[in-house]
C-alpha cells in the first residue's frame, strides 16, 4: 500500500509541476491540434478520406508519445536545474521507483492530447466519432498511456548520464511514431522496419487503440502485448537506472557541472 501511495502522490506532484510550466501548457494545448489538422488534411488529400477518425486517433497517439519522450528527458533535466536530482538519487528508495512517477506524469498529461484531437476533429472537421467498441477504447487508451509511461522509464534511465538529453529527444520522436504505425500504415514501410516496430510498446499501443476505434481486429491481444513489453521495459529501466546511478556517482557526472 505504501508503494502505491508513493507512486500516486509522486505522480500527482509531478503533474502539478508540469501544470505550472508555461512551455508545457502551451505545447500540450496547441501541438495536438496542429498534428490533428495536418493528419486530417493528409488523409483528405489521399485515397482514403473515410479514415479521418483513424487520422485523429493516430495524431492523438503521436502527441502522447511526444509528451512521454520529451517529458521523460525534460523531467530529468529539470531535476538537474532545480538541484533535486541528487536528492532523488540519495533517497532511501530504488531510483527507478522515484523516476517512474515522473515519466508516468508526462504520460498522464498526454491524455489531453487524445481527447483534444478527437474533439478538434469532430467539432471543426465534422468527423463522425463512431467508435466501434467504446468499452475497449475506454480501456485501451489509459492502458496504452500506462504502457508508454513504463517505456518512458527506460528512456529516462539513460538520460541521467546525458546532460543534453533534449538532442536525443529530437532524434527519436519522428522515427518511433513512424515505425510504430501511429499515422502511416506499417505495411507501406520498408520490410526492415517491421522487427523494430514489433519490439516497441508504442506499436502495440497504437494498434490496440486503432482496433478499438475501427473494429478491424481483436483489441485485447494487442493491448496484452503492449503491456507485456512495457513491463519488460519497466524492469530493464530499473536495472539500467541503478547502473547509471552508480556510474554517475563514480564519474561525478550526476549534477549539471
Amino acid at each position: 500500500m505504501n508503494l502505491w501511495r508513493l507512486i500516486g502522490v509522486a505522480t500527482l506532484l509531478h503533474v502539478k509541476q508540469l501544470s505550472r510550466s508555461q512551455f508545457e501548457i502551451a505545447t500540450a494545448l496547441f501541438v495536438p491540434l496542429v498534428q490533428a489538422t495536418l493528419a486530417v488534411y493528409l488523409f483528405r488529400a489521399g485515397t482514403e478520406p473515410h479514415r479521418l477518425l483513424e487520422a485523429a486517433v493516430g495524431a492523438g497517439m503521436m502527441a502522447v508519445w511526444s509528451s512521454v519522450l520529451f517529458g521523460s528527458g525534460g523531467a530529468i533535466q529539470m531535476q538537474r536545474w532545480q538541484g533535486t536530482l541528487e536528492m532523488l538519487m540519495l533517497a532511501p528508495r530504488p531510483p527507478a521507483l522515484l523516476v517512474f512517477p515522473i515519466t508516468l506524469a508526462t504520460a498522464v498529461t498526454g491524455t489531453y492530447a487524445m481527447i483534444a484531437t478527437l474533439l478538434w476533429g469532430g467539432l471543426v472537421y465534422r468527423i463522425p466519432l463512431d467508435v466501434a467498441d467504446p468499452v475497449a477504447f475506454a480501456v485501451s487508451v489509459p492502458a496504452a498511456i500506462l504502457g508508454l509511461g513504463m517505456f518512458g522509464l527506460l528512456l529516462a534511465s539513460t538520460f541521467v548520464l546525458l546532460p543534453n538529453a533534449n538532442a536525443i529527444n529530437n532524434t527519436l520522436e519522428y522515427p518511433i511514431w513512424l515505425v510504430s504505425g501511429m499515422l502511416v500504415p506499417i505495411t507501406v514501410l520498408p520490410g526492415w522496419t517491421g522487427p523494430i516496430g514489433a519490439v516497441l510498446p508504442t506499436t502495440w499501443a497504437a494498434r490496440a487503440v486503432r482496433e478499438s476505434v475501427t473494429g478491424s481486429g481483436p483489441v485485447w491481444p494487442s493491448l496484452g502485448v503492449c503491456l507485456a513489453i512495457s513491463v519488460v521495459c519497466l524492469a530493464a529501466g530499473a536495472v539500467v537506472m541503478s547502473y547509471v546511478e552508480r556510474r554517475a556517482r563514480a564519474n561525478a557526472t550526476l549534477a549539471l557541472a
